[in-house]
Formats: structure tokens, C-alpha cells, sequence
């Protein structure tokens, strides 16, 4: 069967992985209600396509924290991508790289910092990669990450700012979801963990707060994303606090249920920031149309995640390069059929939402 969109390795990967392996990767929190909603909500919006606009050239590229990529289309990190192919999270970086865009490792990888860093092409400029930090309960674990992850050359901290503690997923507690006995977190392997799992919630320290941000920017020269943010309000305080950039996430319906789908309040997250720092976007993204409309609603970018991991499962690196040139090629059509030649051409005039006023055009 020929592959025609992302979707459609999900299908693939739940016949090939294990029932507890594809579950943890493909289950939401509780009723599953916001896992459902991501996509739910991207189906809510409409194209006001412009006509008769010479698209025969289309640039899609753009800046990233200084840093050039080839399209607004990024890695999100995803734990422990052994679990679905032997070469995890190096092959999923020698995707991106081949596709000369972004790839943020988790600190929960199957693969080391190290070993991320060593794969990829020879030019510099495609190992752009980021680092996803969850702080742990042990601070002197946290500093040794963040400062592995400077000498490996990665570019910036992607922190966890949703998860004091992991989500209800009842499909893991049902599975009795345990990492695979040949596979280890390879980041933490080794470190002094001292009581890191004694609640049972994986090490994370729920007293983080964002007095912490700031601690981080004392250890790190590295430019720090805030993952999580969900509300204006928290937008201005993360942009107060120093951040460098957020992303609107709601950890793909893992962690918290009944929260509203991430494209459903980016542009309220947006204009908190009032233009200082880059906006992006993550949970739900499975079309180039959906990269399209998280731009014109204001994001910089967009991380894609679980189609990453099931394209990983069905055809290993082979399948993240397809997806990535999917959701690429996606793109670059919406773009010339809406009538953008660059992604500054992309405006909140070309969709309409269902929160829109009605529009009153100008008389002829």
C-alpha cells in the first residue's frame, strides 16, 4: 500500500508494535477528550484563499533563534523511541537533518545526548538540535543535562513546564506500562539519582516554579523555549521571566484532559507576547494545511510528534524522512492554492475561524 498522508502509518506501527508500546504512544489522558480535540479543532477552521497570484516560486524558509531551517516544520521531542526501532532517536535525527530542519531530543531518549549528536551529515548547519529538559527532583541531575547537552552542541532548552506530575493515561496503567528490559533512558543511566522514583512519578519535582527559569538561566547560555503554555496569562509571566520562546502545548492530550486544543488558544498566547518572543505550536498537526493555519494565527512553528514516531516504527529513518517531505510538500501546496509565495505572505486574512466576527467587506 502506497503511503499518501501521515495518518496512515498509525495504522501501520499498532500492527507492528507491541499493544503496551503503541498505547503508550498513542493514548491521551482520562477520557482522551483533548486527544481528540487537537484534531478536532484544526477541522473547525477555513481557507480564504487568494486567486490569480503568480506562486511559481515558493520559499518556505525560515529563522529559528538565529538559526536558518528549511520549512516551520520541527521535531518535538518523544520519549524513548527504541521502543518503536532499534536506532530510536538517531535515526529521527538523521531525518531532520537530511530534511535540514530542527529535532528536539527528550531527556526520557533511549538514546544518549552523545550518540543524537554524533549522527547526521558533516555540514553544521543540519544538526540543529534541541534539548527537552524535565527537571528533576535532584537539581545537580538537572545541571549535568543541561550541560551535557552544551558540549554536544545543541542549540536550546526545551522546557517542561506542564507535567509537576505525569498524566492519568489509564491504557498505560492497564498495560502496566514499564520500559522494555534491553532498552534504558540513556541520559539519566549512571547519574545519582539518590530517591528520584520514590513517588512513582518518574523524578519530577513538583515544587518547580518560575523563580526555576531563572535559575536555569545561570547555568545555561542556551536560549530556553517554555513547553505547556496554555493561557495569555502565562504567556506574559514566561516572557517576563526571560524566556526566549513558547510553545503552545497541551503535551498532545497527555497530561491534563478537558484542556482546549492548542491551535484553539494559540492566538490568544500570541498576542500576550505582543511580538517579543516566537510563538510555536505543538499536539494535533497531521497536514501541511494545519502548518498553514498555525501560522496564520500567529505561530513562528510547529513541532509534529506522534507521526514522527509511528512513521519510526513502520519504516524507521526512512519513514520520518517521508513524513517530514509530506507534511513539507502539504505545505507548499496550501501555500501556492491560498496564493503565498513566502510564509510572510501568510496572514489571519487568509482563514476564518468560528471565533470570528462577521467580516463587513468595503463597497466597490
Amino acid at each position: 500500500m502506497e503511503i499518501t498522508n501521515v495518518t496512515e502509518y498509525q495504522a501501520i506501527a499498532k500492527e507492528k508494535l507491541p499493544k503496551m508500546v503503541y498505547d503508550y504512544y498513542a493514548s491521551g489522558a482520562e477520557d482522551q477528550w483533548t486527544l481528540q480535540e487537537n484534531r478536532n479543532a484544526f477541522a473547525r477552521i477555513l481557507f480564504r484563499p487568494r486567486i490569480l497570484i503568480d506562486v511559481n516560486k515558493i520559499n518556505m524558509t525560515t529563522t529559528i533563534l538565529g538559526f536558518k531551517i528549511s520549512m516551520p516544520i520541527m521535531v518535538a521531542p518523544i520519549a524513548m523511541q527504541k521502543m518503536a526501532h532499534p536506532e530510536g532517536e538517531c535515526a529521527t535525527a538523521r531525518a531532520a537533518s537530511a530534511a535540514g530542519t530542527i529535532m528536539t531530543l527528550s531527556s526520557w531518549s533511549t538514546s544518549s545526548i552523545e550518540e543524537v549528536a554524533a549522527t547526521g551529515p558533516g555540514i553544521r548547519f543540519f544538526q540543529i538540535r534541541f534539548f527537552k529538559l524535565h527537571v528533576y527532583k535532584n537539581r545537580k541531575v538537572v545541571e549535568q543535562l543541561v550541560r551535557r547537552a552544551e558540549r554536544a552542541g545543541f542549540k536550546a532548552i526545551v522546557l517542561t513546564a506542564d507535567a509537576p506530575s505525569l498524566g492519568r493515561r489509564e491504557s498505560d496503567i492497564k498495560n502496566r506500562f514499564t520500559l522494555p528490559s534491553n532498552l534504558t533512558r540513556k541520559n539519566i543511566e549512571g547519574l545519582d539519582l539518590g530517591k528520584m522514583y520514590e513517588d512513582n512519578d518518574s523524578g519530577l519535582d513538583r515544587t518547580l516554579t518560575w523563580k526555576d527559569v531563572q535559575w536555569l538561566q545561570t547555568i545555561t547560555n542556551m536560549p530556553i523555549l517554555i513547553k505547556g503554555v496554555l493561557t495569555g496569562e502565562d504567556a506574559r509571566i514566561a516572557v517576563q521571566a526571560g524566556a526566549a520562546g513558547i510553545i503552545v502545548s497541551n503535551h498532545g492530550g497527555r497530561q491534563l484532559d478537558y484542556v482546549p486544543a492548542t491551535i484553539s488558544v494559540l492566538e490568544e498566547v500570541v498576542k500576550a507576547t505582543q511580538g517579543r518572543v516566537p510563538v510555536f505550536l505543538d499536539s494535533g498537526v497531521r497536514r501541511g494545511t494545519d502548518v498553514f493555519k498555525a501560522l496564520a494565527l500567529g505561530a513562528s512553528g510547529i513541532f509534529i510528534g506522534r507521526p514522527v514516531v509511528f512513521s519510526l516504527a513502520a519504516e524507521g529513518e526512512a519513514g520520518v524522512r517521508k513524513v517530514l517531505q509530506m507534511l513539507r510538500d502539504e505545505f507548499e501546496l496550501t501555500m501556492a492554492l491560498s496564493g503565498c509565495r513566502s510564509l510572510s505572505e501568510i496572514t489571519r486574512n487568509h482563514i476564518v475561524t468560528e471565533w470570528d466576527t462577521p467580516r463587513h467587506l468595503p463597497k466597490l
